[in-house]
Formats: structure tokens, sequence, C-alpha cells
């Protein structure tokens, strides 16, 4: 068993080691032989597929936000739509995906929109639950542009519902959470999800 912290001080090569390391057992608890040919090297592979799967948890938000904020006057609102993602689900560590639609209203500063979409992989790039991805995405603009308000909709489908459990294959869940003015507001909020 490793611990939080020393998991922490591994380099990526001895985490992605440690990995393989502990699939091969899991292929093996299983029923199966990682040895067996089509096996070989499935152990590394996930691992490395694992590693891609949660690499928000190495990167830094602020950096993305950082590099592409611009003073700007004007704007009522900003949308972004339909912003593609993948993320693992916490409970099963089944992929969920779906997209994500981000409003904010600038105080005198905006992002560049593709950092918009960045900020979206960190936090989906982790385990996750929808509602805790819709609220972190939506604090951290509000946060970091200082806006004065922030909409953040995100509509999924989760393969924990569909491959197991109740298996309801056109299943999808939406959340949104808000912040700011078009949480007080009823009739910009209601005109802001109709934008989305």
């Amino acid at each position: 068993m490793i611990d939080k912290q020393r998991a922490d001080s591994l380099s990526d090569e001895q985490r992605l080691e440690a990995l393989a390391e502990r699939l091969s057992d899991i292929i093996t608890l299983l029923g199966e032989d990682p040895q067996r040919q089509g096996l070989l090297k499935t152990p590394l592979r996930s691992a490395k597929a694992l590693m891609y799967l949660t690499s928000g948890y190495r990167k830094d938000p602020s950096a993305v936000i950082r590099s592409a904020m611009f003073d700007h006057e004007g704007s009522q609102v900003v949308t972004v739509r339909d912003i593609e993602f993948y993320s693992l689900c916490e409970h099963h560590i089944l992929p969920f995906f779906g997209k994500v639609s981000i409003a904010y209203i600038p105080d005198g500063k905006i992002v560049g929109l593709s950092k918009l979409a960045r900020i979206v992989d960190i936090f989906a790039r982790r385990l996750q639950v929808q509602e805790r991805l819709t609220a972190q995405i939506c604090r951290y603009v509000m946060e970091a542009l200082g806006a004065k308000g922030v909409l953040v909709k995100c509509t999924a489908e989760h393969l924990c519902m569909k491959m197991r459990g109740v298996e309801k294959q056109d299943s999808s869940t939406v959340t949104f959470d808000c912040l700011g003015t078009i949480s007080i507001d009823a009739a910009l909020r209601t005109q802001i999800l109709s934008m989305l």
C-alpha cells in the first residue's frame, strides 16, 4: 500500500511503473494471465492511459489563465458553448463525458476563449462527479477573472449507468451552477440559460 504523501514524491516514470505493476495484479485477480501475448503490454498501456486521464491533478489552472488574461471594457456576457470533455467517475472509475457551456459577465478582464476549454479539461481529467466538476469550473472562472457573474452548464452521459447497474442507455444528466449577479438575478439567469 502506498500513501498519498509517498505517491506525490514519485517521478512520473516511477508512478507509471508502480501503476503498471498494480494493473498486472488486477488482470491476474480478474482471472487472466498478464503474460499472455495479447496482454503483455496492457499494464503499461493502461497505466499511461490512466496517467493521461487524470492529468488534471498535475496541472495548474492559474498558469493557464494567467497566460491569456486581457483588460476589456464592455461585453455584457461572454459565452463558450459545447466544450466537450471526458472524465472518470470517482465511484466506479468508469468514463463519463459530455459538453460544458460557460457564460460569464466580465468586470474589466476577459480570458482567451481556448483557455476556458483548457480549464474544463484540467478539472475533468480527475476522478470526479459531474456536480463537483460543474461547481469547480464555475468557482474557478469566477475567482480567476474576478467576473461579475458566472454560469456553467454541464450535460453528460455516464457509463456507470449505461454499462452496469441500471443499464439505461439513453439517460443523460444536466447540472448547472452559477455565482455572482447571475445567481441573484433570475431574469438574467433565464436569459443566459436560453443562450446556452
